[in-house]
């Protein structure tokens, strides 16, 4: 039956006749009325002659009959619409009927079987039957909602195609019945049409805008006058206007919100002036006309009630987004992105702006921010790029405008999470989740960092979650967790956009100087979450004091550790260097406080009560506390922050010096100034004095900034005991007040003694000399059993005397960096006999520059150098016995450099050096002390490293001193010697076969009965590291020996008291393991072997 009324539908909409196309080429509408008539002549005959289509005209006359919308016209174009109307509504009221009888008759569930595919509703349609109806519904809409829709309404037919013309010119107005009756009655048809899915989907999907205009239109547009009586002019009663509005809402509600709010779009029409036009001509920009108040006024209303509904911000992100992935030929290219983001930001400006309908700002925003905040959580990642934009786009521009309710409804529930972590929520803070902490952090860093549009509102808000994100930061450090980068990069971007004296104080309280504690909630701490975040859980007591106190003094280390590699992130920001200077500063008045603190306390406290002596000596251990943190923070940065970032600029220094000089000042007192001192002052001063010398270019406001140093400067001249530093201060005195003008000779000295020599970079030179005064005036405050440089441990916990396990590499490393800046220039005879004089100058800093300088002369193999080498060994030897370890490790290293030039006689002499101790031996001479001793061994441990290929060349005499160092009655030479037998024995390869026998006896003996762990330690690592170098030669070496030492090593681990022992013989055992595996069980190469014959 259904098919019956398709039949007839096509024959009401098929094409016109060529008959007809012929007769009426000069009029267009006149051929489409002869097509019309023709159409509907047709369906009358065969609705009365064809017996398939007898059953469709009964039904179609009772429909007639129950409706009051069909009336006899004198229009053809509506005669044509009202029999449109009437088969469809029919087939409709039709389908409907077989729809209820097929769910009444559907066999239930299990009278079917599982591989039985489910009936099929009688109000499917295929293909050609939708195209049909689709037709058909095109008509419809043409011929009878778009001619009557007033202008401005909906989109004009004329802008639709070239056909709208004919249609305007066809359709008659002035013959009953009047327009919005017309309209009312096609809008009324559609609308029962669409209680059908199957009619309602092709309606919908193609026509829903027409259908909303009309519905707008009839609903709401203004009345007309009450006194125009017209038949023309009437228009339609108050019951069918609040009617029509009502079907409008359902409307809204029924179909997807994204397509409603693109229709409403397009029904608000265009600008009030038209776009320019489209490059290279063509159609302006936008096609659509204006729309009339009314029109607009509904459409922004319609449009803020669904922005207001539950989920509304999606949906209308998704209509105004749905389409910007596409370029101009389809892909994704720069016009499109360019698009994208300018749509992005007009959307997120609408969700920004409070409409008019709303009743209240607040109102709006207590909707709005929840949903804003939600579309930053979506998975698809193209879906989700563009959620995000508008998200962060939204947020920054809502705090901008309204930040106080934005501060309310949308920063505080992001920024929840972290406030409950830090305990600052209402009540008893409880656990907070994994994926809860991991949104939050991602969204703050999504909408913060990415958005980067900081403002006050902004760094206000986020100030109270920083100590809390910081944490999170130190504990993703301890582990693999992908909170680390977001953390990271929302520190960084905070810290770099407060205004520099709130960045101070942020810095403050991070390394626990203003606010010292845990910034989390009692009794709480961070866990390791199960994918791969963090999570706050309720911390487990430990009932042992000292476990707790280690816990807390470790975790304040770590911090302290994760903030210096945080300031060293901020690579072009002067923030570190100020907040190492604000310390600098901190440390002088704290200075001058203890002076008075100890005058006070050596005041009478016997008339004081014991609640004010108790406060008052709890006040001063939490001074003394401060102090001590003050102290570690300085002693971090100097050490792990390179001083390029701490002094960046000339006012730094110069803030640096002052800062120098005012604790210099502070301590004049007689008796109170000690060596170290007087080379921190000494330092400072030829720091001013390199760069009044040109080392760098000084301008108006630096030399404005270097005039609060003649103060100091009058001090130390007036009160220092020291002439030689009284005289520089003068003559640096008179060279600031003068700006340069006059420099006198002591000034440009101690420039050239300071700094790195002639012919380097100037600008490293300030920054060397800057370094060298830092790292001494930390190193002055630490305990002096802190610099001991006798007894150190290498990496793997082996003791090795005289080896100091960061001073050493710090210092290498630190003379590469002074002696490679600048071009190398070779050491004239009046530079050589320089350097000779000030490597016996009494002044510490000159001393170890003029050794660093022979060094680097020695390893470019300068001729002056060379000649004199014997001279220049006599002048290392000596410092090597200096207590300053600048002096004697830049001896050691230029000790290094001769035997890596010289090893034949350098070698011999060095091993004569090392042997000539308190032992019996065949060494003659007067005996070197302990530590000297231990500085001749770290010098052979380096040449040992140098020699390289010619290990086996030179090793014969090194073995044999380092053996008979191992039975040298003291501890620490015994261990010093297997540490330098160790790195000897891994490059000797197969020349150490002769010896297998007499080494593999020596260590077994020490491991067996060494009373002392760390040389048990020392030839336990031994047996390591010689494996380790060996590797696939080991059985072949050692292969008489291998099981002596393993049995060896078996008796570590199982009989020796030692656990650093036992596990130096568990590493020894697992590469031993290593070997054994490689040898029996052989990597196979799958190699293919071609052999030419002869």
């Amino acid at each position: 039956m259904a098919s019956a009324f398709l039949n007839a539908l096509g024959t009401l909409t098929k094409p016109i006749g060529e008959v007809h196309r012929s007769a009426t080429h000069s009029a267009p509408h006149a051929a489409l009325l002869a097509a019309l008539n023709s159409n509907l002549a047709e369906l009358q005959d065969r609705l009365r002659v064809d017996p398939g289509l007898q059953e469709v005209g009964v039904l179609c006359q009772q429909v007639r009959q129950e409706t009051e919308w069909y009336r006899d016209t004198e229009d053809i174009t509506w005669s044509f619409v009202q029999e449109c109307l009437l088969l469809m509504v029919t087939l409709t009221r039709h389908l409907r009927h077989l729809l209820e009888s097929f769910q009444q008759d559907r066999a239930p569930l299990h009278s079917r079987t599982p591989e039985a595919a489910p009936p099929l509703p009688p109000d499917v349609l295929s293909v050609a039957q939708q195209r049909t109806v689709g037709g058909a519904l095109q008509f419809v809409v043409t011929l009878g909602l778009c001619p009557y829709l007033s202008p401005g309404v909906g989109v004009a037919l004329a802008r639709r195609s070239a056909f709208g013309a004919t249609v305007i010119e066809a359709v008659s107005c002035t013959v009953a019945p009047p327009p919005d009756r017309r309209l009312l009655v096609t809008i009324h048809a559609l609308l029962e049409l669409s209680e059908t899915s199957s009619l309602g989907t092709l309606l919908l999907t193609r026509h829903l805008g027409d259908v909303m205009a009309g519905l707008c239109q009839l609903g709401h547009h203004p009345r007309r006058p009450e006194g125009d009586t017209s038949e023309a002019n009437k228009g339609i009663t108050l019951e069918e206007r609040l009617a029509c509005r009502k079907a409008l809402q359902n409307l809204l509600q029924k179909v997807y919100q994204p397509i409603v709010i693109k229709e409403l779009l397009i029904l608000q029409g265009g600008p009030k002036q038209a776009q320019p036009a489209a490059p290279g001509g063509g159609v302006p920009r936008t096609a659509l006309a204006q729309a009339p108040p009314w029109l607009r006024r509904l459409c922004g209303q319609l449009l803020s009630e669904r922005l207001m509904q539950p989920k509304g911000v999606q949906a209308v992100v998704r209509a105004i987004l749905e389409g910007a992935r596409a370029g101009p030929a389809g892909g994704a290219g720069v016009e499109a992105a360019a698009s994208d983001w300018r749509k992005c930001d007009a959307v997120a400006r609408v969700l920004a702006a409070c409409p008019q309908q709303s009743l209240s700002a607040e109102g709006y925003y207590s909707q709005v921010c929840p949903q804003v905040l939600e579309l930053l959580h979506f998975r698809d990642k193209l879906t989700a790029l563009q959620f995000q934009r508008v998200a962060t786009s939204a947020a920054l521009t809502m705090v901008q405008e309204q930040p106080e309710l934005a501060d309310r409804y949308l920063l505080t529930p992001l920024l929840s999470p972290l406030v409950c972590c830090g305990g600052s929520s209402a009540g008893r803070p409880a656990s907070v989740e994994e994926e809860e902490l991991t949104r939050c952090v991602e969204d703050v860093y999504k909408i913060y960092v990415v958005g980067n549009r900081p403002g006050p509102a902004l760094l206000k808000s986020l100030a109270e979650g920083i100590p809390v994100l910081f944490s999170l930061y130190c504990f993703t450090m301890q582990n693999v967790s992908h909170l680390r980068a977001p953390c990271q990069e929302i520190l960084l971007w905070y810290l770099s956009h407060l205004d520099p004296p709130d960045a101070l104080g942020c810095l403050r309280r991070l390394s626990g100087l203003s606010s010292p504690g845990s910034v989390l909630a009692p009794g709480f701490e961070f866990t390791p979450g199960s994918e791969g975040g963090a999570k706050l859980t309720q911390k487990v007591t430990d009932s042992h004091e000292d476990d707790a106190l280690y816990e807390k003094v470790s975790g304040e280390q770590w911090a302290l550790d994760c903030l210096v590699q945080l300031l060293c992130e901020l690579k072009d920001s002067h923030l570190p260097g100020d907040f190492f200077l604000e310390m600098l500063k901190d440390l002088t008045s704290w200075a001058e406080e203890e002076e008075e603190e100890e005058e006070e306390e050596c005041g009478d406290t016997s008339a004081m009560t014991l609640t004010e002596l108790e406060r008052l000596l709890w006040g001063r251990a939490e001074t003394r506390a401060q102090k001590l943190v003050l102290l570690q923070v300085l002693a971090a940065m100097c050490q792990g922050i390179p001083h390029v970032l701490l002094l960046r600029k000339p006012a730094q220094v110069l803030r640096f010096v002052e800062a120098m000089l005012q604790r210099a000042c502070s301590g004049l007192t007689p008796g109170s100034v000690g060596p170290v001192e007087d080379q921190t002052l000494s330092m400072a001063m030829g720091l001013v004095a390199t760069m009044l010398t040109g080392a760098v270019e000084l301008g108006a406001s630096d030399l404005a900034l270097a005039s609060c140093l003649l103060q100091p400067l009058e001090l130390i001249c007036q009160r220092h005991a020291d002439p030689v530093i009284r005289e520089l201060a003068s003559d640096l005195r008179v060279a600031l007040a003068t700006r340069g003008a006059f420099c006198p000779d002591t000034v440009t000295q101690a420039a050239r003694r300071h700094g790195p020599q002639a012919g380097t970079d100037p600008n490293s030179r300030s920054e060397a000399a800057a370094e060298k005064c830092a790292t001494t005036t930390v190193s002055h405050t630490a305990p002096d059993s802190q610099r001991d440089p006798c007894v150190t441990f290498d990496p793997n916990g082996c003791a090795r005397p005289g080896h100091r396990a960061a001073a050493a590499p710090d210092s290498g490393s630190l003379s590469d960096q002074l002696s490679s800046s600048g071009p190398r220039v070779p050491l004239s005879g009046r530079t050589f006999s320089e350097c000779i004089l000030e490597a016996c100058d009494p002044d510490i800093p000159t001393r170890a520059s003029a050794l660093r300088t022979l060094a680097r002369a020695i390893r470019e193999r300068e001729p002056e150098a060379l000649r004199f080498q014997e001279k220049v060994l006599m002048l290392f030897l000596e410092n090597l016995e200096h207590d300053d370890s600048f002096v004697y490790l830049s001896a050691i290293q230029g000790l290094a450099e001769l035997a890596d030039a010289f090893p034949d006689r350098i070698l011999q002499k060095l091993l004569e050096e090392y042997q000539s101790g308190p032992h019996p031996g065949p060494c003659t001479g007067p005996p070197r002390s302990l530590e000297t001793r231990l500085k001749v061994g770290e010098v052979l441990m380096r040449a040992s490293r140098a020699l390289g290929d010619l290990a086996p060349h030179h090793g014969q005499p090194l073995i044999g001193a380092f053996l008979q160092g191992t039975r040298d009655t003291d501890s620490a030479v015994r261990t010093s010697s297997l540490s330098n037998l160790g790195e000897l024995c891994q490059r000797l390869h197969f020349s150490l076969g002769p010896l297998a026998q007499e080494l593999s006896s020596c260590l077994t003996a020490l491991i067996k009965t060494e009373k002392e762990r760390e040389v048990r330690r020392a030839a336990i690592h031994v047996i390591t590291v010689l494996l380790r170098g060996l590797s696939e030669k080991t059985t072949q070496v050692l292969g008489d020996v291998l099981l002596d030492l393993y049995r060896a090593l078996k008796w570590v681990v199982r009989a020796d008291p030692d656990d650093v022992a036992v596990l130096h013989g568990q590493l020894a055992l697992e590469e031993l393991d290593h070997v054994m595996r490689r040898f029996i069980f052989p990597e196979q190469k799958l190699e293919k072997k071609i052999v030419v014959l002869p």
